[in-house]
């Protein structure tokens, strides 16, 4: 790999994911940015990119400023590693990926789930044809954020900032996974409410259903639920079906035999860290270093466009087309 160096913008809970996987894949991180940091610190994030000395920007910030900070870096020349969601609206997403394209800079947004063994299993026994066409499926998501979940933050929330509720933030991981499946949505048709947050703008729940052509999966998502339970989706094919839940992936066979695949232990053990977040994200961001030079821009803009989607059909109480 040739030697590249890091920057982050934005300490937050995210950013130590960051600076592991970068230790962990041998990439210097050679500057950072917060606000609430102090020198050597940059506490503009204009500033850090004009003194340079970095390849590519880690952006780590809330929601509202994905764009605007990784068009600046872009424009720049550097390349741009955005947590989810991309943005926070279908046009600055298009803005991030003009800027790219203008500038020949790599974007690409943290989509960590798809590196799993279980969404990789599921992705290539759906490839290979085995379970036949895929007819139906669901996507369930049940979390937990109580009020002082919100009460910490500024910026979680409100439409302005956070950009929506459950179905931007927690949820998004499930969207896209469904996406990775089968590709991009044709339709949505879908509802959203507050029921249990009175001090947040933005939804707390979302039900409807995704249109992959002839494909109906229905969803159902919320942040009210007693506890985290572990995400889901399941796909019923022609010839058995497959199943994620967490982790945990199992294709069933319509004669009864079963593939399965969960935790990546061994990479668990490589690099010192869970699952879930810190070897999936290791192995996103090794990927990202690795095929700089190669690859065009991975970027999430299918799935922006399926979650704005989901609120205008919401907002509109109407069935929405993507073109």
């Amino acid at each position: 790999m040739k030697k590249l160096k890091a920057a982050i913008v934005g300490m937050g809970n995210i950013a130590p994911m960051h600076i592991k996987s970068l230790e962990a894949i041998g990439v210097e991180v050679a500057a950072v940015c917060d606000i609430k940091l102090v020198p050597p610190a940059f506490a503009d994030y204009k500033e850090m990119l004009d003194a340079g000395g970095f390849d590519v920007l880690h952006v780590c910030l809330p929601h509202h400023l994905h764009a605007e900070v990784s068009i600046a870096a872009l424009e720049r020349g550097v390349h741009v590693l955005c947590e989810k969601p991309m943005a926070t609206t279908v046009s600055d997403a298009e803005a991030m990926l003009a800027a790219a394209k203008k500038s020949g800079a790599k974007l690409s947004v943290v989509f960590q789930n798809r590196h799993n063994p279980g969404a990789q299993l599921i992705k290539s026994v759906l490839q290979s044809g085995e379970l036949g066409a895929v007819k139906s499926g669901w996507l369930r998501v049940t979390w937990c954020r109580d009020e002082s979940y919100y009460a910490t933050s500024t910026w979680r929330g409100k439409w302005a900032t956070e950009g929506g509720g459950v179905l931007i933030n927690q949820s998004i991981h499930a969207f896209d996974m469904a996406n990775y499946f089968l590709g991009n949505p044709t339709a949505v048709d879908a509802n959203i409410a507050n029921r249990a947050h009175p001090s947040i703008e933005v939804e707390d729940v979302a039900e409807g259903i995704i249109y992959y052509g002839d494909i109906v999966i229905s969803f159902f998502v919320n942040t009210y639920h007693p506890y985290d339970a572990p995400a889901g989706i399941e796909l019923i094919c022609e010839n058995g079906s497959a199943k994620l839940i967490g982790e945990d992936a199992t294709v069933t066979y319509a004669n009864g035999q079963e593939k399965t695949a969960g935790a990546d232990m061994e990479a668990q053990r490589q690099f010192g860290m869970k699952s879930y977040w810190g070897v999936s994200h290791v192995k996103h961001i090794k990927a990202f270093y690795e095929t700089l030079e190669t690859e065009q821009n991975c970027s999430g803009l299918q799935t922006q466009k399926l979650i704005n989607g989901i609120y205008d059909s919401a907002k509109s109480r109407s069935k929405i087309l993507f073109a």
